[in-house]
């Protein structure tokens, strides 16, 4: 018998995950899973904000980073944390094949934060191997 996740299969969890990270951090404004070619798999973001492009431009920031990263001998990346004026993005590696986006509100506790993404990071990577 096949135990492997279909890609809806797949989506739906990640969907699920997405929702359980919004609910234990009331500061997370949008999220989103992407594989690591930026083809978008399980979304919560605002209205105006396009899936596909978002996800495309999340793992070009991150595979240039990863490639900064090494080239300065930091090891592997594993979170990226983008500082904006109406709060913190942060990009982080969900084993091999995933990236886990995470927007939240300027008030959101950075370190909280960082501790939830990484731990969902890991969720993420366990899904994936399922796949």
């Amino acid at each position: 018998m096949n135990t492997r996740l279909t890609q809806e299969a797949l989506a739906s969890r990640a969907r699920a995950v997405l929702r359980g990270l919004h609910s234990s951090l009331a500061e997370v404004e949008a999220s989103a899973v992407v594989t690591r070619d930026g083809i978008t798999v399980a979304s919560l973001l605002s209205s105006g904000t396009d899936p596909d492009r978002f996800g495309a431009m999340c793992a070009s920031l991150l595979a240039l980073a990863a490639r900064a990263s090494k080239e300065v001998d930091r090891g592997n990346l594993r979170q990226i944390i983008l500082d904006g004026q109406q709060g913190p993005l942060l990009l982080t590696h969900g084993g091999d094949s995933a990236v886990l986006a995470v927007a939240a509100t300027p008030r959101a506790n950075l370190g909280r934060l960082i501790l939830e993404t990484r731990r969902v990071a890991t969720d993420l990577a366990a899904l994936w191997a399922q796949a």
